[in-house]
């Protein structure tokens, strides 16, 4: 094979390629309800990197995720939407394009981090993760007297993403159909939802490897030696917890397109363990495990809500048979998941597919000539061996 080739057929490249084509196919062949998950993992994918992001590599810990999620999801609900109602039961709304709306949920969900910043800045490991907590406790707080933005309790319904008068729904255009395959609005979502989690691996893969990340990777290994090469420790964490709170707007707005109705429980602290989990299991400081664990922690539930019925102390949500339900299951899951890769593969995912320290290194080319015997300066020979 040819030295140029082989680096573009290598096993990961080509199993990177099947996964792409596998995606962009699979709404031809699969039914809403996996297409739904799917998009669900989707936005799970989005605030896993955003919290690795600043966990795994700036080494700040966060437990209000859910929090800013909430701000995403809200905010896009708010903006794109009309007002409505009367009294008690009204609805306000900026009545924004759907476009327009999603990247200010974002820009929202950023300012809210950039306001919370000056904390990040200051505190670290624990003790910024309490003070995340209570962010989780006041959105809660919020989102269930603030009826006129959230609709309280009962949740509001969350206006379609449309482009150029394109619907990511069931309406305009109407009967839409690719090779034969009709195309409602999950289909359509679900190239919406590949598109954001693209230019969120790149933009992550990008902030890593530059300038930032090696910054953010100094300030975790150590804050004095950061500062003592020149690193403005607090304003890297700072932008840190920012960045990770726009990545988590994104994954609260596309949570709520494909909800298609945003009620406050989904927001709970319950929610923020379940991103921990993630980039714990996937492996911190690494985008692409924090992406598979984020896949799997949110697809087990329906995995074992659909299969529940022959798994063994496994018992259908809603009946009277012995055994956990599919979420409870799946927490459980989670909890032994993580302590498995604590004690066995503290990497987590990102470690069983890294170089394992047993390969043999490729080896460096062979130099062309010996070295030159070194001239004695005041004799100008060579020296007698």
């Amino acid at each position: 094979m040819s030295p140029l080739l082989s680096p573009l057929l290598s096993p990961r490249r080509a199993a990177a390629a099947a996964g792409v084509v596998l995606l962009l196919v699979l709404p031809l062949y699969a039914d809403g309800f996996w297409l739904q998950s799917g998009l669900f993992a989707m936005a799970a994918v989005l605030g896993a990197i955003g919290l690795n992001l600043l966990t795994g590599t700036a080494g700040q810990l966060s437990l209000g995720h859910a929090f800013f999620l909430a701000v995403g999801a809200y905010g896009y609900v708010w903006l794109s939407g009309e007002p409505s109602g009367s009294g008690t039961g009204r609805l306000s709304g900026l009545g924004l394009p759907p476009v327009l709306a999603f990247v200010l949920a974002i820009a929202l969900a950023g300012a809210a981090g950039g306001l919370f910043s000056p904390i990040a800045g200051r505190l670290r490991g624990m003790y910024l993760g309490v003070a995340t907590i209570a962010l989780v406790f006041l959105g809660q707080h919020v989102m269930l007297t603030s009826h006129a933005v959230t609709g309280g309790f009962n949740g509001r319904a969350v206006t379609p993403m449309e482009v150029f008068g394109f619907s990511f729904s069931d309406a305009s255009p109407g009967g839409l159909t690719v090779l034969g395959v009709p195309f409602g609005g999950i289909e359509r979502l679900w190239y919406l939802g590949l598109a954001l989690v693209a230019v969120g691996l790149f933009t992550a893969y990008g902030l890593r490897q530059g300038r930032p990340g090696r910054a953010l990777g100094a300030i975790r290994d150590s804050e004095t030696a950061a500062a003592v090469m020149g690193v403005p420790v607090a304003r890297y964490r700072c932008a840190a917890f920012v960045v990770s709170c726009l990545y988590a707007g994104a994954a609260g707005a596309l949570t709520a397109l494909v909800f298609k109705r945003v009620v406050p429980d989904h927001f709970g602290l319950a929610l923020s363990i379940d991103y921990l989990a993630m980039i714990v299991i996937g492996g911190l400081g690494s985008v692409g495990g924090a992406a598979a664990a984020a896949v799997l922690v949110s697809l087990l539930p329906q995995v074992l809500t659909t299969y529940a019925d022959g798994l063994p102390l496994v018992a259908p949500a809603g009946s009277d048979a012995f055994g956990a339900t599919p979420g409870e299951a799946a927490r459980y899951l989670y909890g032994a998941a993580i302590v498995l890769i604590l004690t066995l593969r503290p990497g987590g995912l990102a470690s069983l597919v890294r170089r394992r320290p047993g390969t043999t290194p490729t080896p460096s080319p062979a130099p062309l000539a010996p070295p030159t015997p070194a001239i004695h300066p005041s004799h100008g020979k060579e020296p007698t061996p």
